[in-house]
């Protein structure tokens, strides 16, 4: 060895190290990491494993929007940049640590999303289940680095379908869209014109319609609108009214958000929903019963109004029981927001009510004065027994959680006609309880109609608990598809997904066809 080569060595060495400490000294992450490692590099060098894991990160990198990541926040001409500029031991181990920071960003991304659900919306409650960081960085030098980075998304079904969505999507935008929008501001069968010609025309390049000439509202059209109108939630009458021309003329590119606002969905909630579920799509106003990603049982359903303190919020929890002849405790805020000023006005109003003290002796309401109450001071509470009048109705279904949301009857049935169904104080309202109860218990009981009835008859509140208790997952989907891979679109009903998508644009994330 030449004088001084092995001191040269050791000091390109210390300087790497104390790069790398520096560096990492500023995330916990990291830090602990490099420090468990005697701050060695898994990046740095010529060796064929570190050549490897460089190249698969900023492929993965440069691959980033094909999930609908922010390019700006995986930038791999700018790592190279870094990368290269790191001419001394002490740079290099700097680069280093960025090189980390980079990856545990991606990995985050891919694996839980880029923003926190409840920072974009108070009533998204979910809690995103991310990997932990030190764990994946630590597993991942041991592993095949393209095929971990790749196994870092969402391995779910409906992430699959909806990527492929978004290239089909993206390739439209590219080629120019779907024409001219359709002139007009509502169209029947057998109308014939202009406005109708434009209507065939957006129909077959969305591929409703197979392509044909005719320039009347015929048989083919209207088959073709209803088509359309099942996929997009509207009632399936085969008239492009308003409602369902806003829908036709929406752009590609509006879809494209959508779906792009989905991926980020799931990768919030990308746990498995389990081989039996209840998903309520809330944008969707049905539930479902779900066995190995196909519905076998489907209602619908009214879900909270657009109020801020009514609207139904988005969480998943388990189903353990229902209550059969359900009592109705009338939550604290409807009390004073809704019945205190009837009660004000008429100590009888609301009479179906029963009013009691804290001790819960019920109250002779003409020997209150109302008046001298205000929402911040009324020491009543109130509740329903169990009845025909009952706002549950005979049944409700329970998984119990902080924001006292459960699934129920109710006898307000002329609410499910609507095609637009949000009235409720943040409940689930379901047009089919019984089946849906049925449904449930048919795992655990020969007779399930039979049992429920059973139940149902001695006009008791009865809880009938669930054998195995049911994942439910209460979302809200603008765009989603089926297992054979159909794209279908709800309304923004609340106005959630416009809220993420704009989060999404400012992360950098674009609804366009992807860079050449």
């Amino acid at each position: 060895m030449l004088p001084g080569t092995r001191a040269s060595a050791l000091t390109g060495i210390t300087g790497f190290r104390q790069g790398v400490a520096e560096a990492a000294s500023r995330n916990e992450v990291l830090a602990a990491f490099y420090r468990g490692r005697g701050f060695d590099g898994i990046w740095a060098g010529s060796g064929e494993r570190e050549v490897a894991r460089r190249n698969a990160l900023l492929a993965a990198m440069a691959g980033s929007p094909t999930h609908g990541l922010g390019p700006r926040r995986h930038d791999p001409e700018a790592l190279v940049r870094t990368l290269q500029a790191a001419q001394s031991p002490y740079d290099q181990g700097v680069a280093e640590v960025e090189m980390s920071a980079a990856f545990l960003r991606l990995a985050r991304d891919l694996n839980a999303g880029m923003l926190v659900p409840s920072e974009v919306s108070p009533h998204i409650k979910r809690e995103v289940l991310a990997a932990d960081p030190l764990t994946v960085l630590t597993v991942f030098p041991e592993e095949e680095p393209v095929a971990f980075l790749r196994g870092l998304a969402p391995a779910t079904p409906e992430y699959a379908r909806l990527l492929s969505a978004k290239l089909r999507l993206e390739r439209i935008v590219a080629e120019g869209g779907w024409g001219e929008a359709v002139p007009a501001a509502k169209l029947e069968p057998g109308q014939g014109g202009a406005s109708v010609v434009a209507l065939r025309d957006r129909l077959i390049d969305m591929g409703w319609l197979r392509p044909t000439a005719t320039a009347t509202y015929d048989a083919a059209v209207t088959d073709a609108v209803k088509r359309f109108q099942a996929a997009h939630g509207l009632f399936d009458d085969g008239v492009a009214g308003e409602g369902t021309l806003a829908e036709i003329n929406a752009s590609p590119t509006d879809r494209l958000r959508s779906v792009l606002v989905a991926l980020e969905r799931e990768r919030w909630n990308a746990a498995p929903r389990g081989s039996r579920h209840v998903w309520v799509n809330l944008t969707d106003f049905t539930a479902q019963i779900v066995d190995d990603d196909v519905p076998t049982f489907v209602t619908r359903s009214v879900i909270g109004a657009h109020e801020e303190d009514r609207e139904t919020p988005e969480f998943s929890d388990q189903m353990e029981f229902m209550v059969v002849n359900p009592s109705w405790f009338v939550p604290r805020t409807i009390v004073v927001k809704e019945y205190l000023p009837q009660l004000q006005r008429n100590p009888n109003a609301a009479s179906q009510l029963r009013i009691t003290d804290s001790s819960g002796r019920a109250i002779n309401r003409g020997a209150v004065n109302f008046g001298a109450y205000n929402a911040r001071n009324f020491p009543f509470s109130m509740s329903q027994p169990p009845g025909d009048r009952n706002a549950l109705g005979v049944v409700k279904f329970m998984f119990p959680n902080p924001w006292n949301i459960y699934l129920h009857d109710t006898p307000s049935k002329d609410l499910f006609n609507r095609e637009v169904r949000a009235f409720s104080h943040g409940c689930i309202r379901l047009q089919q309880p019984r089946d849906f109860a049925y449904r449930l218990l048919a795992r655990q009981t020969s007779d399930p109609q039979g049992l429920f009835q059973e139940k149902l008859g001695t006009g008791a509140e009865t809880r009938v608990n669930l054998d195995r208790p049911i994942p439910v997952h209460l979302e809200y989907r603008t765009a989603f598809t089926d297992v054979r891979g159909g794209l279908q679109f709800r309304r923004d009903i609340y106005g959630r997904d416009a809220r993420i998508w704009d989060a999404l644009e400012g992360e950098g994330v674009e609804a366009g066809p992807l860079p050449a």
